[in-house]
């Protein structure tokens, strides 16, 4: 099991067509993919886009990630990179 903290750093937060990214790459792994909101702990499977749009997660808000199997050091890695990259979004504050 690996764990990493990132922050929604993109404008609009993790909207819809942010969470269809991720849910689709998410699906691409054999590893399990958990995300909680830091401040309240309501959690999300990473694999089912209603259950990541209930975090209801905008700009600013910090996420836990905990991905677990096979290729966890892969996806924990991936999955960080598509918040880094503000899930392809150009605007930026």
């Amino acid at each position: 099991m690996l764990e990493r903290e990132v922050s929604i750093t993109n404008v609009l937060g993790l909207h819809a067509r942010a969470a269809a990214k991720l849910v689709r790459l998410a699906n691409t792994l054999k590893s399990s993919v958990t995300l909680t909101r830091k401040d309240n702990e309501i959690m999300a499977d990473g694999k089912d886009i209603l259950s990541i749009l209930q975090l209801a997660a905008g700009f600013g808000v910090d996420i836990s990630i905990v991905v677990e199997g096979p290729d966890e050091a892969d996806a924990i890695e991936r999955i960080s990179k598509l918040f880094a990259d503000k899930f392809g979004e150009d605007r930026i504050l």
